[in-house]
C-alpha cells in the first residue's frame, strides 16, 4: 500500500459565516460534525497511518529569513491506499466540507526520498 497525506483546506473568509451562527446552531453543527468525523475515522481506522490534526499559524523560512504568512492549510491526516484515486475517494463527502466550513481536501502521495 502507498502512503498519502490529505491536507484539509479552508479560506480565510470561510469561518466568517460559521462564527456568525447563533450559539445553539453552531453547537449543534459542531456536535454533528464531530460525530460524522469520528464515524469517518472509525470507518477508515485500518488505513489511517496518522490521524493528524488542525494546523496553526504558519511561518515561512527561506533564504530571505523567517516571515509570518497565510495559506489555505487547515489540517492533515495520513492514510494508506492502493492508488491515488483510491486515497482521494476516501475523502468524498467528508465532514470537513459537508458540515464544517472547510473548503476541500487535497490528497498527495508521500514519495520516497531518492537515495535514502
Amino acid at each position: 500500500m502507498k502512503k498519502f497525506v490529505a491536507i484539509f483546506t479552508g479560506t480565510p473568509g470561510s469561518m466568517d459565516a460559521w462564527q456568525k451562527l447563533d450559539p445553539q446552531t453552531r453547537a449543534e453543527r459542531d456536535q454533528a460534525g464531530m460525530q460524522a468525523w469520528e464515524q469517518w475515522v472509525q470507518t477508515h481506522a485500518d488505513i489511517i497511518v496518522d490521524h493528524g490534526g488542525p494546523l496553526g499559524k504558519t511561518k515561512r523560512i527561506s533564504k530571505d529569513g523567517i516571515a509570518d504568512i497565510r495559506n489555505a492549510l487547515a489540517g492533515y491526516t495520513v492514510v494508506q491506499a492502493e492508488s491515488h484515486a483510491a486515497a482521494a475517494k476516501l475523502f468524498e463527502n467528508h465532514p470537513h466540507f459537508t458540515i464544517f466550513p472547510g473548503d476541500g481536501v487535497e490528497v498527495m502521495e508521500c514519495l520516497p526520498i531518492p537515495g535514502m
